[in-house]
């Protein structure tokens, strides 16, 4: 099964970094080159384990995922439960761990992915691993702006 990962060390403390991962409307979308569009569904109020996300990426796709780990302010896992046609299985883990340098955090993403169908897998796999690293990439690099942009620092700080 193919895993893409990204990491980026971010100039704030873990619990810091693990909240802007987690913002959400207009303060997502400051920093989130991937998503268009997401929300909470089902009535939910904030994320937690079982909440599902509805989420239209930069490409058009959409996807409903679900928090399958919720530990702020170390780690968050999902699952996608509905997606785009090619992807049987997709699930991602985001991880938050003090850097070497205090005040820093490590940010780890990671994604597993499974294409279909498996006739054409070893070719879909390859592409995947290209297109879906190139975004992650993109969306940490977009993460650790975002851990610097005053404004997505002072929504999380409740300003």
């Amino acid at each position: 099964m193919p895993v893409v990962e990204a990491v980026a060390i971010v100039p704030v403390p873990p619990a810091v970094a693990f909240a802007v991962s987690q913002t959400t409307g207009e303060t997502r979308y400051r920093w989130d080159p991937f998503v268009r569009e997401q929300r909470l569904l089902d009535g939910a109020a904030r994320p937690a384990k079982g909440v599902r996300t509805f989420t239209r990426s930069r490409h058009g796709l959409s996807m409903i995922s679900e928090y399958v780990s919720y530990a702020p302010p170390t780690n968050v896992g999902m699952k996608m439960v509905r997606g785009p046609w090619f992807f049987e299985m997709m699930a991602g883990g985001w991880r938050f761990a003090p850097a070497d340098e205090p005040g820093h955090t490590v940010a780890t993403w990671r994604y597993h992915f499974r294409t279909r169908p498996a006739l054409i897998r070893p070719i879909a796999d390859r592409v995947g691993v290209w297109l879906l690293g190139r975004d992650i990439r993109r969306r940490i690099a977009g993460f650790a702006g975002g851990c610097q942009d005053p404004a997505v620092l002072a929504e999380i700080h409740g300003g």
